[in-house]
């Protein structure tokens, strides 16, 4: 283990991660932030040639989501790998996959096989649409959840058709949907002593980030459209041009409608009718929105920013990604970490978004190349260097 890791809320914790491509590794990612022992098992690359999960091995995404973990390579369909893995669950207090549900039985590690060895054990599970029922074994991929989950049916502009996220929401959400269940299982273990069967999928989580738009259905009886950079119930707020780009204003309710002009110099956009409480100026959106418009055009971005904030009201610029890292902020904030990689040298990963006060802060790591640790994990299970090069030999590890 990283000894940097030791003083963190989950260093106690060891995590054996089956996880591929994105929703899993999102949750190992959290607890392995945290200082979990976590162990990334692959298979040997005699039987995959893959040179990474989730794309290229060396590629950024790849070296993104696998950091503050240790690599070792297991073959699990071969019974001294499946014993050897089942050795490890003895000692192990989470394991975390995202296969296709029907995997874990075929390989014996489903959660009454795991559970015989370690009563304790917490096995988390996602997969595309649950566990059972009639889409369980469809292959689950992002884009499918957000159009099946709504998302891509009120995202765009009015009338473009159905758009997808620029991020892979269901596949992230999932994530962090069963890392915050892996958590709410290790605190009931504290009182029961027993683990458990932590379940989520992208359809589900996909829906539950739906959050209002979903109670606008189920509670309104609204189906809602597409709104595009409108906000749909809270106005105004959307995209304003300006002199030199874009901006984002939210000046929704009566006093930020009210300071709103007064930064403009808007008088008259204050004394109109059409836009005297929230009922009219949501009536009369399309119409408020271009005369704002004809204001925000007449300034830079910048002064607007400045003006706006200083009054308070809510707006921010519209950046590059290039951009979001250059800003002063987010700079103060850290969202940017170093790990030094054996072959490619320092690179820099995307933070963790918490922060701790009592919490020690952890060195990041670099992503592990294929079976770099497994000596080391291996030898920590108590297996000699005589039996690691045994199963080294029978192409098992």
């Amino acid at each position: 283990m990283n000894e940097s890791s030791e003083a963190l809320p989950l260093a106690r914790f060891t995590v054996l991660d089956l996880t591929r491509v994105r929703s899993g590794p999102t949750a190992v990612r959290q607890l392995a932030d945290w200082g979990a022992n976590v162990i990334k098992i692959e298979a040997p690359a005699s039987i995959d040639s893959a040179k990474g999960m989730g794309g290229a091995r060396n590629g950024p995404d790849f070296q993104n989501i696998h950091r503050n973990k240790r690599g070792i390579t297991l073959n699990l369909k071969m019974p001294e790998g499946l014993a050897l893995f089942m050795h490890m669950v003895e000692q192990a207090d989470v394991v975390v996959e995202n296969f296709r549900p029907d995997v874990k039985a075929r390989l014996g590690i489903d959660y009454d096989a795991l559970a015989a060895v370690n009563p304790g054990i917490v096995l988390a599970s996602i997969s595309g649409f649950g566990q059972d029922g009639p889409y369980a074994m469809r292959p689950g991929f992002d884009q499918i959840a957000q159009g099946m989950g709504g998302l891509m049916s009120i995202t765009g502009l009015p009338g473009q058709g159905p758009v997808r996220v620029g991020v892979p929401i269901a596949d992230l959400s999932a994530g962090l949907y069963a890392a915050i269940g892996i958590l709410i299982a290790l605190l009931q273990r504290e009182e029961t002593g027993r683990g458990q069967w932590v379940r989520t999928s992208l359809l589900q989580a996909q829906i539950a980030m739906l959050d209002f738009q979903a109670a606008r259905w189920l509670i309104g009886k609204e189906v809602p459209p597409q709104a595009g950079n409108n906000h749909p119930t809270s106005i105004p707020t959307g995209v304003f041009r300006t002199r030199d780009g874009y901006i984002n204003i939210a000046a929704s309710g009566d006093i930020m409608w009210k300071r709103l002009c007064e930064v403009l110099g808007a008088d008259e956009l204050f004394e109109h009718p059409d836009y005297a409480d929230g009922a009219t100026r949501l009536t009369n959106r399309d119409a408020l929105n271009a005369a704002i418009e004809a204001f925000t055009l007449e300034r830079s971005s910048d002064d607007l920013v400045e003006s706006m904030n200083a009054a308070g009201v809510p707006c921010g610029p519209i950046y590059s990604i290039d951009e979001v890292f250059a800003d002063p902020q987010v700079q103060h904030l850290g969202m940017s970490k170093p790990v030094r990689h054996g072959e490619l040298g320092k690179l820099d990963v995307v933070n963790n978004a918490l922060t701790l006060g009592g919490a020690g802060e952890m060195t990041y790591r670099a992503t592990p190349e294929r079976g770099q640790h497994t000596r080391e994990v291996l030898g920590e299970f108590g297996l000699s260097e005589s039996e690691i090069d045994a199963l080294v030999e029978r192409g098992i590890v």
